[in-house]
């Protein structure tokens, strides 16, 4: 079983992608900001974060470069998903140690894609 966080301040964005991820051999945990994600994430193996870049309280940007600092957490993969479209949003993004840059309104099967690219075709 896959656990996937799902970091994103809009509930209806979190619940668009927790139905495009999910499956039977995946759960997905929710935060709403880059503190809650951190703090579930220390009590729960995660296998792949999806992260929103403009959160309150701390940032996606903040929270890649925090879990690519911690021992139990850099190792695990982070696709940010963001408004922001510009090439140096995403190169921030590749900087702070994303493994893949998603603009929003995410498409559908791109998501779907890299998900199951990313957690080895599970």
């Amino acid at each position: 079983m896959k656990t996937v966080m799902i970091v994103d301040d809009a509930s209806t964005v979190r619940m668009f992608h927790k139905m495009l991820v999910s499956s039977d051999d995946r759960v997905v945990e929710e935060a709403e900001n880059g503190v809650e994600a951190l703090e579930k994430a220390i009590g729960t193996p995660i296998d792949l974060f999806l992260v929103d870049v403009n959160m309150p309280k701390m940032d996606g940007y903040r929270l890649c470069k925090e879990i690519r600092q911690n021992e139990l957490l850099r190792a695990v993969p982070i696709i940010m998903i963001s408004t922001e479209s510009a090439t140096q949003d995403a190169q921030r993004a590749y900087q702070c140690g994303a493994n893949f840059y998603m603009t929003k309104p995410v498409d559908a099967d791109s998501l779907k894609s890299v998900v199951s690219a990313v957690l080895g075709g599970s």
